[in-house]
């Protein structure tokens, strides 16, 4: 993060732990530039460049987290709730041993006194009292003032034992509004609290509830900037007053620099509407010169000053004077962590207006549209993607000028050449791209609803069981700008709502393909049927909202597909890590087709994923004219050559050796080995693998079938180049990713991938009761579902 002091003197740099800081002037120093007004209440000419986006917290270093009393009071409001103070500690804790300054502003020393007090007076009752008080379940009432004198040494002598467990010390700072008032009470507190950081302690600070004066409206200071909480209200001007702990931690925030002020509460953060009333819905990020009218606001916690309503107006104070801010729920599981490392927690402050959809509105917006385009028939969904393979041609020229610039932006970042490959569109391609998507809708008319099974359960009982889409999908691709298109006709054709996230080096030409496929889908359904996320951060979001995406695709780089999986939290994940794929030359070999695959495996596409990576020889090979014509061939085509280790010992002067047999290049290089036959090559295969696309070529038929039979993979091939393995080539008119799972999908994923089966009973009044009585008798006799229909939509026999 970047400090900086709001003074005309010139402030000096340094650079500490990676974090670029200045030497701030003395308060002293910075005397002159301290704005007053007429009832002396100031306010420090300290400003932070706050956060724009979640992922900048990462940086944070200083850090103030206040916690509400709701989120470390006991449901019955007397007493501290001991583990969840437990594991806000821990998270603490484990924040300020990695460097970070961190203040603590917390409530919780009236419940604490409440316990204390209510103690006494039932010790001090006699039998008769006591006995007469539990009839009743009452409790006597208690002045706050009194519990917080009670409860203050109490709660740090909690605080102290469980830091300590840590190896850290704190120390108890007490605040009042006065001391906020004038120079020399606050030169005091800049100065007690630089000195607790630097001995790497954690200071505790708390409003001195046993003498506070009673809260004021917020002071006007002329000069400052301004705020605002509710929509119909005018912009507040300056600081604002000391009237709770949410206004205690903000101030505190911006006197002492923090990066980031963490609001706890007993809510998951900002709703639109108080949580639990119907269309209540998170606001993961709020801004408030933007998001103010989206949200009403309910009444305050059940415990303490303050509510929701005091939250946001803390936070959006301390944002306006430099400090990002988060308001999350104190219950959640390492909350603290989890936001210090930019993940989505609580609701995100941020003086940058949203400029798209909400990802929760779009995931909704495509599961309404995909129930849409099931209803539409089999022609009309074939019509949407008819207009969009026309769209590509009629719009080439818009297409490839929005692609030029991608990839001028790509040179200019210094992108590799297999990275460009994959971004380049040209005349060809789009035409390629549009005859695929016209297979795809000719081969639609059939896909959703088509009976694959049907049975007479009894006379007068029919079961059918039909074909029906996954629902909504999330598609995750890179570099490859053509997979958009393709993509949304595959869900188009089979009846999925659709979320697509694309790289940001094809970003130009994604938006124009987009628009594309919008303008395509308003022919019979809303365009937000298939919608485009813009932001890299809401992936995160998407990949934990189960009940609205039930599939996720990720397409591209091993990294990204295990990224992903491990990111997914109870979505499906559809995909390969990796393509390592290898081309066998058996013994008995015709040598030209053997040079024609290997070449045309590498050389074709050798940023794919279906492009050899490991070139697998039979022993005898070795020195021959073969080898010799594989070596010269690979150079001719630029290929760097690795050598396998059994290889590198036979060859005593070639090429460097590979050590890692599992590598995918992705580029014009392979590695080359050697193996003692047929079953050497399987085990190898089989090792170091990627259970993608493998090839034998061979004349030997019982060599290879038993290399098909025994090649652990999704497409294993014999006399063909691995290059074919492929949505296109396939005949499915294109992929929506390859799948090396063994459940639901493997191999190029085409339209049937997409779909999965419901069954529809007929029946006339049967009730189970029937078939216990006797009444009834099972028949299971097995149907012909050759030309049956279902719901208008064409149903072909599959058999």
């Amino acid at each position: 993060m970047f400090h900086a002091v709001r003074t005309s003197q010139k402030l000096t740099a340094y650079r500490n732990s990676s974090v670029l800081c200045y030497n701030i002037p003395s308060l002293n120093q910075t005397k002159s530039n301290i704005q007053t007004n007429k009832n002396n209440l100031y306010t420090s000419s300290v400003s932070n460049q706050h956060a724009l986006h979640r992922n900048d917290l990462i940086t944070a270093n200083r850090v103030v987290v206040k916690l509400g009393s709701a989120v470390i009071t006991r449901e019955d409001e007397c007493g501290i709730a001991l583990g969840r103070l437990a594991s806000i500690v821990e998270q603490v804790s484990q924040l300020q041993n990695q460097g970070k300054d961190m203040l603590m502003v917390t409530s919780g020393a009236v419940a604490f006194g409440k316990q204390k007090l209510r103690q006494e007076i039932i010790m001090s009752m006699s039998m008769r009292q006591t006995i007469s008080q539990r009839e009743t379940r009452g409790h006597p009432i208690l002045e706050p003032r009194a519990c917080a004198a009670a409860g203050q040494s109490g709660l740090m002598s909690l605080y102290e034992a469980m830091f300590l467990q840590y190896g850290i010390r704190t120390a108890q700072v007490l605040l009042t509004k006065p001391d906020f008032y004038n120079e020399f009470t606050r030169k005091n507190l800049h100065s007690t609290l630089n000195e607790l950081l630097k001995l790497n302690i954690i200071p505790i600070l708390n409003a001195n509830d046993a003498v506070a004066p009673p809260p004021e409206t917020d002071k006007d200071l002329a000069g400052l900037e301004t705020y605002k909480i509710h929509a119909d209200e005018k912009y507040k001007k300056g600081v604002i007053s000391v009237k709770d702990n949410d206004s205690l931690a903000a101030r505190l925030a911006v006197e002492v620099g923090a990066d980031l002020l963490i609001i706890m509460s007993d809510v998951n953060g900002l709703y639109n509407v108080p949580p639990g009333q119907p269309g209540s819905r998170l606001l993961h990020t709020y801004c408030p010169d933007s998001d103010v009218d989206q949200i009403v606001f309910g009444e305050k916690s059940r415990v303490g000053l303050g509510g929701m309503e005091s939250k946001v107006g803390a936070a959006t104070w301390a944002l306006k004077h430099g400090v990002s801010c988060v308001i999350c729920n104190g219950c959640e599981d390492n909350a603290i962590v989890n936001i210090s490392q930019g993940k989505k927690v609580g609701t995100f402050f941020t003086s940058q207006p949203s400029t798209g959809t909400p990802v929760e509105v779009q995931a909704l917006q495509a599961r309404e549209g995909g129930r849409l385009l099931q209803a539409l028939s089999g022609k009309e969904r074939a019509a949407i993607v008819h207009r969009l393979a026309d769209l590509l041609i009629e719009r080439k020229i818009d297409i490839l000028t929005a692609n030029q610039q991608d990839v001028s932006s790509a040179y200019a970042a210094g992108l590799t050449g297999p990275m460009v490959a994959r971004l380049f569109l040209n005349e060809k391609k789009l035409q390629t791209l549009a005859d695929g998507l016209r297979q795809i809708a000719d081969d639609a008319l059939s896909a959703v609803g088509r009976v694959i099974k049907r049975t007479q359960i009894s006379k007068g009982m029919e079961l059918r069981q039909i074909t029906v889409p996954i629902g909504v999908l999330m598609v995750i691709f890179e570099s490859r700008p053509d997979a958009l298109p393709q993509v949304a006709a595959l869900a188009i054709c089979s009846g999925n709502g659709l979320l697509l996230k694309g790289g940001k080096e094809a970003s130009v030409t994604n938006k124009l393909l987009h628009g594309l496929v919008e303008e395509a889908l308003e022919m019979f359904v809303p365009k937000e049927t298939i919608s485009l996320v813009s932001r890299r951060e809401d992936i995160q979001d998407l990949l934990h909202m189960s009940d609205d995406i039930d599939l996720v695709i990720p397409r591209g780089s091993s990294e990204l597909v295990k990224t992903i999986q491990e990111a997914s939290k109870g979505i499906p994940v559809l995909g390969h890590s990796e393509g390592v794929c290898h081309v066998y030359v058996d013994e008995r070999v015709n040598p030209e087709m053997a040079l024609r695959i290997v070449k045309d495996s590498k050389c074709d596409y050798p940023a794919a994923c279906n492009a050899m990576e490991t070139l697998l020889l039979h022993k005898s090979h070795i020195y021959t004219p073969l080898f010799d014509s594989i070596c010269d061939t690979l150079k001719q085509a630029n290929v760097t050559i690795h050598l396998g280790p059994r290889i590198a010992a036979a060859i005593k002067f070639g090429p460097p050796e590979e050590t890692n047999m599992k590598k995918e290049y992705g580029a014009l290089e392979c590695a080359v080995e050697i193996v003692n036959g047929v079953d050497d090559a399987i085990n190898h295969i089989n090792q170091y693998g990627s259970s993608h696309t493998d090839t034998i070529v061979t004349e030997n038929d019982d060599h290879a079938e038993r290399f098909l039979q025994m090649v652990d993979s999704a497409c294993v091939f014999h006399n063909s180049s691995t290059r074919f393995a492929d949505g296109y080539r396939f005949g499915l008119g294109a992929e929506v990713g390859i799948s090396t799972s063994r459940i639901h999908a493997r191999g190029p994923v085409g339209m049937e991938g997409l779909l999965t089966t419901k069954w529809i009973l007929h029946g006339s009044g049967e009730t189970v009761a029937d078939f216990a009585e006797g009444k009834q008798k099972y028949i299971h006799e097995k149907l012909s579902i050759a030309t049956v229909t279902h719901n208008g939509n064409s149903a072909v026999s599959s058999n």
